[in-house]
């Protein structure tokens, strides 16, 4: 049995005593990163290298002694040791060189949130928070397997959410050859989302955030009117965000209900890798940005492993809206513009539809170990052998 982690989001609803106790949580983890970064840069000061975390450990002990900072024993201690994890785990990032170096929080800029590894359970619809108590939560679904960390988090609208990271089991052994019927490729676009090889018609691209751009152009330009430390540019910013949350809502849930449906109803899916940080430099960017084609595969690729299906992932460089599929020959000539084109064997083709079933023969080709590599009509092979792989494995 492999071992895999899910995740789970649920909104909690809080009383009024929970959400302080929440808070209270949440600006204790942020006292304790600001006091360890500012004990990390002394010590480095003074002794010329880093204090290790075993030491701050101790000394966070020590803290909770004093009676200035006493009311971090109110505080679940667990909470309060992963505000360490975490500043230890910025400062790995930063030596790395994957991030920048960790800064000092702001209670008006930093996000509320706070992290306990243990002890959080879900009953009867509600989460039990340690220190805070039961807290009443939205579950859409049970949640199966063992949990090994919660997550808090407020929202820019106010908002509480609890993150639930869960540990499953799923079987081992190879996955069974689909039958060639039950295996559709996929090309993405910004026109049309998703062009299937099965013949169904086009999924529309719903560019969410160009239909609340209007909204959200007014609502900013409000903001930025608004007196700074007013209360009605606080009023202002949360219109902004609740704005921002329907468009992430809208997006997530097309995305969620598409690859879902994609998942179940085909034992293989064959998609291209889209070269999606490049494409997000370009004079497209919003578009491609709107789209979300990186979170699309993503969600593709754990949702075919947990539900044993295949997922073939073609190279980039496959020339998929090139390649003729009825007689192998290359159109050198295509431009972005030509949405159909017909080749020299009278064949005619809608350049999505044609991408979407040789990105599936492709596939095919690939699940089936030994078989030779396609030729074009000179007789050459029209791509390098390595351009695939086979992301089920």
């Amino acid at each position: 049995m492999a071992a895999q982690h899910k995740v789970y989001r649920f909104r909690m609803e809080p009383t009024k005593t929970h959400a302080v106790f929440l808070g209270r949580m949440a600006g204790a983890r942020r006292f304790i990163w600001n006091w360890a970064l500012r004990r990390w840069k002394d010590y480095h000061a003074e002794h010329g290298k880093s204090i290790s975390l075993a030491q701050l450990s101790a000394e966070l002990t020590a803290l909770k002694q004093q009676p200035e900072t006493a009311w971090l024993n109110e505080i679940d201690s667990q909470a309060l040791q992963q505000a360490l994890k975490g500043l230890y785990g910025a400062f790995v990032n930063f030596f790395e060189k994957r991030a920048r170096h960790p800064r000092f929080k702001s209670r008006k800029r930093d996000r509320a949130r706070f992290r306990i590894p243990q002890r959080v359970k879900i009953q009867d619809g509600k989460v039990s928070v340690p220190k805070v108590g039961q807290v009443r939560i939205r579950q859409s679904q049970p949640v199966e397997g063992t949990t090994k960390s919660a997550t808090f988090r407020r929202d820019a609208r106010g908002h509480w959410f609890v993150t639930l990271t869960v540990c499953f089991e799923l079987p081992d052994g190879p996955l069974l050859p689909p039958a060639a019927d039950k295996v559709a490729g996929i090309d993405l676009g910004l026109i049309d989302f998703a062009t299937l090889s099965d013949g169904s018609d086009p999924i529309k691209a719903p560019k969410f955030y160009r239909k609340g751009q209007r909204k959200l152009r007014t609502a900013q330009k409000a903001l930025s009117r608004r007196k700074k430390g007013s209360k009605r540019k606080a009023k202002a910013r949360g219109k902004v965000a609740r704005i921002h949350q329907k468009i992430a809502n809208q997006r997530c849930d097309f995305l969620h209900k598409l690859t879902t449906k994609l998942v179940h109803d085909h034992d293989g899916i064959c998609i291209e890798d889209l070269n999606v940080k490049g494409l997000a430099r370009t004079k497209l960017a919003k578009s491609f940005s709107d789209a979300s084609m990186g979170e699309f595969r993503r969600q593709l690729e754990y949702k075919s492993l947990w539900n044993r299906k295949h997922l073939v992932v073609i190279g980039r460089f496959f020339p998929s809206s090139k390649l003729c599929n009825v007689c192998g020959a290359l159109n050198d000539h295509l431009t972005l513009s030509d949405r159909e084109w017909d080749c020299g064997c009278r064949a005619h083709h809608r350049r999505d539809f044609l991408a979407a079933c040789n990105i599936r023969d492709e596939g095919l080709r690939i699940l089936a170990v030994g078989q030779t590599e396609r030729l074009n009509a000179q007789g050459a092979s029209v791509r390098p052998g390595t351009s695939g792989r086979l992301a089920s494995n």
